[in-house]
This record gives C-alpha cells, structure tokens and sequence, in this order.
C-alpha cells in the first residue's frame, strides 16, 4: 500500500504549475470526440480520472493519440459513436460516469457504465431519474441508484427540470442528454453550479441560451462543430494546496502560474481573502473560454470564518484543504449547508473531522457541516500535531492532510495515497521541489 511522510520544517519557495483542469479537460474530451474532424487538447489533466474518459471515448471509436504535452482527437460528429465491445470502466471519476450517462442515453446503442468501488457507491439516481423522465432507458443496481448502469440508447425528449440541488454534474449530465433530445430542454438550478460545460459549448459554437441559474439546449442542433484547439488551464482545486501551503508555512513565496480562475470556481479565493489571505492575482487572460491567471502567495496570518450554503457550489472541491485552513487559522470557522460532501469519494466531513482531529485540531462535526476551532493566535497561525493519518481513498483527503502536517512539529505518515494520482500524479514531487527550493535559497 503506498503512503506518504510528511517531514516539516521548511518554507514554500519558487513557481509551479499544476496540472490541467479535470473538469474542463473531462468536456474536452467529449466534445473534442463530437466534434467534426481533429481537435489538439493541450495542458490536459493527466490524472487516471481524465484517462479513463480519454480511454472511454477510445472504446467508442473515437481515434485519440495521447502524449504527455497534448492530446490529438480524431473527432466523428455527434453521430458518429459506435457501440463498444465491453463495459466501460469510469474508475474513480464521478464527473466522467454521470456525464457520459447523459451522452450515451440519446445514441442508438448499448453501453455498460461501471467504475471503483467508490464509485459503485456513490449515487447515480440524480441523474438516472431526470434522464428517465426525458425517455432514457437505464438500468442499474438498487432501480439505476448505484453503478453498474446499463443504457440502451433511444430517443429523448426535451423537457424542464428543476434540480434541486447546484451540482455542474448533474447540469452537464443533461445538457449532453439535450443535444439528442426532440425539442427544447431546460434546466434550473438553485444556485449557479460551475459553467465550465456552458463555456466550452460556446466555444465550439454550440448554441444555447442562458438565463441566471436555468439553461436551455434546443435538441439535435442543426450547427454541426469543427475540432478546435483547446488549451486546459490549470486546476484551481489542484492548486489550492499550494495556496495554503503557503498562506500557513511561515516565510513562504509562492507562485502558480496559469490557473483557471473561472468566477463558478473562486469560492475558494474569496474565503481566503475573508480569512486574511494575500493572494496577488497577475497577468490575467482567456483560453478557450475560460478565464486565467498567474496567483502569488506569501504567508499570511488567517483568521476564522463563516462559510454558508452560498459559498458551497464554488468551494466544493476545496472542502478538505479550506478546514486544515481554518485548523490553523485565529478564531473559529463555521461551516452550513455542506451535506453535499458526504457522498463524494468520502464522506468529507466525516473524514476531515476524523484526520484533523488526530493532528490535535479542534473540530465538532454537523450533519451539513463542522465548527472548526482555530489553532492560532493574534498575528500568528496555528500547527498542527505529527500523526498516523488514513486518506480514506479520497485524493483530496490524502493532499490536505499532507499540506497540514507542513506546519507539524513532528513528522506525518499518511496511509494509502495511491489515490493521488487520479488528479495529481506529481504531487509530492512538486512539493519537494518547493521545500528543496526553498532550502537552496535559505
């Protein structure tokens, strides 16, 4: 079983970058493989989640010619799938099963979704049940609630759906199930989920019409898409534990270049900058519709704060590593309207709560969320304690939990990390670089 120690001691130094948006680079790929003709996908997440949607795509005839710099896609036109010759297996990646339910309920053939074991748990009927209403043909264990999900493609119908929660896979999911769907499809949303789908849409000159929280897809476009270059940038969610890593180890200087800075994913940087945080933002830009920038970011004192169910859909991803944040931070942090977090790859508050608290933070777990109660004092952030931590198979878990044990006075040994590499394959080579920088220049 792999694992990670964890030795503190030494600053954040230098510049890096961070490997390619997983969301963006997962509707990418799809839409790369619809469109007509090839595509280049540069900058693209190379972590397993992404493979097995490049993968999935390869077994649906798509052509894709992989190196490490860029992705070469051989697009066939939406119609242009074919039936592959065995189940297709989504692994770890939430996103890639739910969207790619949503595209392959509208073909005209049979496709088999299954995944981990983390994924055979997480719940599919968010999206099983509106695509049934729209005439999706789905099967699956517990009435389509679990993977494996078995789709018999056919003909869908528009129709409008209030979601009841802001979730982008859920919107996405249907959003690829509208372009084959008869007539017009809408979708509303409590809160505004990330747009990323809608931007890449535009992008490829998909049309569409967006109105607030609710989107509406006319089916069976008559526009037909050429391949593009598409230049992925870099995933704010990877480099947010870089950007506390360095906002909590003193004498730190941190710059990440080339971020995704998409307005649907700042939460993060907005709660930062409520706690204290200083985060210069430069040299800002566009590429492929998305919105990036360069972040510089030196140690700061942080204080506590109140994150609430409106913050929630822009912070989701960022969960793990804003509590070590708060476990560090002066004063407390409360957290509401999270539930959503216990059905990601772990129950992220359960598992948060259990692992800080082992490093000696004070934390009262909430069914929707936690208190946090910061380990710091005036002008100053608060350390953590040495530990034996479990990742709990969740990415995101294994790479706060290390950024954490930076402030640790004692070594940190965290178990079972070979869940890294499903977003982050370098991780702790790119933080070594860092610490080992910021060695040399000290």
């Amino acid at each position: 079983m792999a694992s990670l120690t964890m030795t503190p001691g030494r600053p954040l130094r230098g510049a890096i970058v961070v490997p390619g948006d997983k969301s963006v680079t997962h509707r990418a790929i799809i839409l790369t493989a619809l469109a007509e003709g090839p595509s280049t996908v540069t900058g693209y997440c190379r972590g397993e989640d992404c493979l097995n949607t490049m993968r999935a795509f390869q077994s649906l005839g798509v052509r894709i010619e992989e190196t490490a710099e860029r992705l070469q896609v051989h697009g066939k036109g939406m119609w242009g799938l074919t039936e592959p010759f065995g189940p297709i297996d989504c692994g770890n990646s939430g996103t890639g099963i739910r969207l790619m339910t949503g595209l392959l309920a509208g073909q005209d053939f049979f496709t088999v979704l299954t995944g981990d074991e983390s994924i055979r748990r997480r719940p599919m009927g968010r999206v099983v049940k509106p695509l049934r209403t729209m005439g999706a043909t789905i099967a699956g264990r517990k009435g389509g609630e679990l993977a494996p999900l078995a789709i018999t493609g056919t003909r869908l119908t528009g129709m409008s759906y209030s979601s009841p929660v802001a979730s982008a896979q859920i919107k996405s999911s249907l959003l690829f199930a509208a372009l084959y769907a008869d007539g017009l499809t809408t979708i509303s949303e409590p809160r505004l989920s990330r747009d990323h789908t809608e931007r890449m849409f535009a992008y490829f000159g998909i049309p569409f019409h967006r109105d607030g929280c609710t989107v509406r897809v006319e089916g069976r476009p008559s526009v037909r898409w050429s391949g593009k270059t598409v230049v992925v940038p870099g995933d704010l969610s990877a480099a947010a534990f870089f950007v506390v890593g360095a906002l909590i180890v003193p004498e730190s200087d941190l710059t990440v270049r080339g971020v995704g800075m998409n307005p649907t994913r700042t939460g993060l940087l907005n709660v930062l900058g409520q706690m204290g945080a200083q985060i210069a933002v430069l040299n800002p830009r566009e590429e492929a519709g998305e919105p990036v920038a360069d972040l510089r970011v030196r140690s700061t004192p942080l204080r506590g704060v109140r994150i609430g169910p409106e913050l929630i859909p822009q912070t989701i991803d960022e969960f793990p590593i804003l509590c070590v944040a708060a476990a560090v931070a002066e004063g407390e942090t409360v957290i509401t309207g999270a539930e959503e977090l216990r059905v990601k790859e772990s129950d992220r508050i359960a598992t948060m709560a259990r692992e800080l608290r082992a490093m000696g933070a004070h934390i009262e777990e909430r069914p929707d969320g936690m208190v946090i109660q910061g380990l710091g004092r005036k002008g100053e952030n608060g350390r953590l304690t040495g530990a034996t931590c479990a990742s709990h198979g969740d990415h995101r878990v294994a790479m706060s939990v290390a950024i954490g044990a930076l402030t640790a006075a004692r070594p940190t040994l965290i178990q079972d990390t070979a869940c890294i590499e499903t977003s982050f394959p370098d991780f702790d080579r790119t933080l070594l670089e860092l610490l080992t920088d910021s060695a040399k220049r000290l």
